[in-house]
């Protein structure tokens, strides 16, 4: 079970049909640690069936190879075209049955929620999530060539973020502490400032 007080290991997935970015981290508590990170390149490979083939097939190799207790994934945005949505739509969908065929949790953020998670700003451009990716994880994750692969790291960290403040919600009433408390801490950047000790 994917639960607050325990250690895990998290699989974020940023879907894509030319580029699907994947990022590992274990955690426990609000501590991250760098697993991996990396990106599958469809870029060359045509059949857009045999690309849905090949994300599948990436994700179950992942879960095989790392053991993660439950995947956070990237929703789908609203654009304008609707052609490339469908196409992203089925990606995520392929991800996602992948990951529950091998038994694990599911947990969707939209794109807006990760960023404002992590950056404090909904708005960030992905050079942002970066920066704050490698600074929440250390050296040893190192920039990689594609952003979409901290794009999928800060997935996996958003995930870890506000599964421990759910709990600590929910645990709220029967430690006596007021739901409001909440508030402090409401996003990784803000935490970050009252607690550096806690990144490595």
């Amino acid at each position: 079970m994917d639960t607050a007080s325990d250690e895990r290991i998290i699989l974020g997935i940023d879907p894509g049909t030319r580029i699907m970015g994947y990022g590992l981290i274990r955690a426990k508590g609000q501590k991250f640690t760098y697993i991996e990170m990396g990106v599958l390149n469809l870029i060359k490979t045509e059949d857009p069936l045999v690309r849905l083939e090949m994300i599948h097939e990436e994700v179950i190799r992942i879960i095989d190879a790392f053991s993660p207790s439950c995947l956070s994934i990237e929703t789908p945005f609203y654009g304008k075209n609707v052609q490339s949505l469908i196409k992203l739509g089925r990606a995520q969908g392929v991800a996602i049955a992948a990951a529950m065929s091998k038994g694990l949790e599911v947990h969707e953020y939209a794109p807006l929620k990760i960023k404002q998670s992590l950056t404090g700003n909904g708005n960030a451009s992905k050079e942002q999530v970066c920066a704050m990716v490698l600074r929440i994880l250390g050296t040893a994750a190192g920039q990689p060539r594609f952003l979409d692969a901290t794009d999928a790291m800060a997935a996996a960290i958003c995930h870890g973020i506000h599964s421990k403040f759910d709990g600590m919600i929910k645990a709220a009433p029967a430690a006596g502490i007021k739901k409001s408390s909440r508030k402090k801490a409401n996003n990784w950047a803000s935490f970050l400032e009252q607690h550096p000790e806690r990144v490595k």
